[in-house]
């Protein structure tokens, strides 16, 4: 199955995935991905599929949705490994071109120091790069990359990349407990997306079982710190924590829209003073989540901070 979809995405809308990648070939092997330990661990760039049939597979996936009237906001290349391993990503963006529809790419951004890479990615309408640590160390122990990437190469790729795209810039840094969550390496990543200048800037955890049992997500705590330092230098930074329903939507239920919205943003302590004034409720609210477990308040440098518990998760 080439193509699948289309499927909800809150960063994408309606997100039809192509997947040229056969599972699980990649450049990493990273502690938390949720397919598991790299199968096959590759830096070579070659065919995978056809183009002709990864096309016809979308073309035919496009065309069954809008007999349907799906909307499809983006056509995703999200595989089940490197999309950017795929020696025909440019064409096959370039093939796509005709259906009308903007193109994603989320790649873990390894390949970057290759101007090939960049060249296909400079083709799509939104980008999203991986940016897990800037300590080569931990970048080591989180990603555990094929053993002939270069570090620095690849930052020095995203950042040749960054100032050439036209297009939607994202960035995704997954915090692991015990290995990216201290302060001083929040820091170093915001520093460094500041120069990529991203459109968007996600903050994430694993939301499912991850390669190694250990790869555990940063306490909401660590994860409210870096959005309040993500949030100093960049100017859209959210979450992706595993609540993807109804995200940014008003129902009218004052209690899922705090939820819904404290899990993508944390609020501070005026801001649900004013969101609950708007929605003519009272701090009861407030207090009745925090007992039922489902928010938390977290103080950072002297302010007062709400915000979703993870899931599963019981301090």
């Amino acid at each position: 199955m080439k193509a699948y979809g289309p499927v909800p995405s809150r960063r994408l809308g309606r997100s039809l995935g192509i997947n040229n990648i056969p599972p699980k070939i990649c450049t990493y092997s990273c502690v938390y991905c949720q397919l598991g330990k790299t199968i096959r661990m590759q830096v070579d760039r070659r065919e995978f599929y056809k183009v002709g049939d990864v096309v016809a597979e979308v073309e035919k996936k496009v065309r069954e949705a809008r007999e349907k009237k799906e909307t499809i906001d983006y056509l995703s290349f999200v595989p089940d490994g490197e999309p950017t391993l795929d020696v025909n990503l440019g064409k096959e963006i370039d093939l796509l071109r005709p259906l009308g529809i903007k193109i994603a790419v989320i790649t873990n951004a390894s390949l970057m120091w290759r101007e090939d890479v960049r060249n296909d990615l400079l083709k799509a309408d939104w980008v999203s790069l991986k940016v897990d640590a800037l300590n080569e160390k931990i970048w080591r122990k989180l990603n555990r990359p094929h053993e002939s990437l270069k570090f620095e190469a690849i930052l020095e790729g995203m950042d040749n990349f960054a100032n050439t795209f036209e297009g939607t810039l994202a960035t995704e840094t997954m915090l692991i407990q015990g290995c990216n969550d201290d302060e001083e390496e929040i820091r170093r990543i915001a520093n460094f997306l500041a120069g990529l200048k991203p459109d968007e800037a996600y903050i994430a955890i694993p939301t499912r079982p991850p390669a190694e049992k250990w790869a555990v997500p940063a306490s909401e705590r660590v994860i409210n710190m870096a959005h309040q330092v993500f949030s100093e230098k960049l100017d859209r930074v959210e979450y992706l924590i595993g609540y993807e329903g109804n995200a940014f939507a008003f129902t009218g239920d004052v209690e899922d829209d705090l939820l819904s919205i404290t899990a993508v943003h944390p609020m501070r302590e005026d801001g649900v003073n004013e969101f609950l004034s708007k929605a003519n409720s009272s701090w009861d609210v407030i207090e009745k989540l925090i007992g039922e477990g489902k928010l938390l308040e977290i103080e950072y440098r002297g302010e007062k901070f709400y915000m979703r518990r993870l899931p599963g998760r019981r301090e």
